[in-house]
């Protein structure tokens, strides 16, 4: 059967990124006891199509996921994205996927259990050689306004919030350490499942770390300059404000990946011109 996306087209344009998303696709994501969960991800896969081509094959980005039978982790994505990058005959790949991911958590007093909920990425692209792994979460906690808390004799206003982190590392580093991580920098932790014991206690843990957003991303960011795992990150966290019709929000990044291999490699300068 004649072939159109094969046939040469004239117009000089060269596209960056061609493919397939919105593709819900049945997963197996490895968690940290190293056992498996079966979730659903929404999958956007792409590669570059050099000028000459009028299309790529769309059908081989779905052809590509069966033959890695739905089981993603961190170990076999690089296979995935080489795999595309063969199959359609081109210079660069990306995907990206996006699931809920699930743990269960124990309320705090009561120690009733609980499925939360989580949203996690993965996102890895092949550019000249070389593999990039992006690991993502979105973590939903509770902030309390240390404003608030000062100036008013009851109280204090709190509101939810969501913090998106996405980070690069030297080794896996496990969704559920993101999570923690992102939790600890709250003022406290959602629960899907609360007693009237459980209600006081995350309302007065709230009370007791009042934090802004800003000082939201800052815990994140220090946390993380800790684990010497971690060679760049992105946070982006949003209060959802309970008495303002708007939200707040605020953003830190890390110095361009990968900060410490250029650090090393100024020492290693200054060392050979002594």
């Amino acid at each position: 059967m004649q072939d159109k996306q094969s046939e040469r087209d004239a117009r000089g344009v060269r596209i960056d990124r061609v493919g397939v998303k919105g593709l819900r696709y049945p997963i197996v994501v490895r968690d940290l006891a190293r056992k498996i969960q079966n979730t659903v991800a929404t999958i956007a896969m792409s590669v570059d199509l050099p000028h000459h081509f009028k299309g790529t094959h769309m059908s081989r980005f779905v052809e590509v996921m069966n033959e890695h039978g739905g089981i993603v982790h961190v170990e076999n994505i690089p296979d995935i994205v080489r795999d595309m990058r063969q199959r359609l005959d081109a210079e660069h790949a990306h995907i990206r996927i996006d699931f809920p991911y699930f743990i269960q958590k124990k309320a705090p007093v009561t120690r009733s259990p609980g499925m939360m909920d989580y949203g996690a990425t993965f996102i890895a692209s092949t550019r000249n050689g070389e593999m990039d792994f992006v690991l993502g979460v979105s973590v939903p906690v509770t902030t309390l306004c240390p404003c608030s808390k000062a100036i008013s004799v009851r109280g204090a206003h709190n509101q939810r919030g969501l913090v998106q982190l996405e980070v690069r590392s030297t080794v896996t580093i496990w969704i559920e350490e993101l999570i923690d991580l992102v939790e600890k920098s709250a003022s406290c932790e959602l629960y899907s499942l609360l007693k009237r014991k459980d209600e006081k206690h995350v309302t007065e843990r709230a009370y007791d770390n009042p934090v802004f957003v800003e000082d939201l991303v800052r815990n994140v960011a220090v946390r993380l300059r800790k684990d010497r795992r971690i060679t760049w990150y992105h946070v982006d966290a949003e209060n959802f404000e309970s008495i303002h019709n708007h939200s707040a929000f605020a953003v830190v990044e890390s110095a361009p990946w990968p900060p410490r291999k250029k650090k090393a490699l100024r020492r290693k300068l200054k060392r050979a011109s002594a």
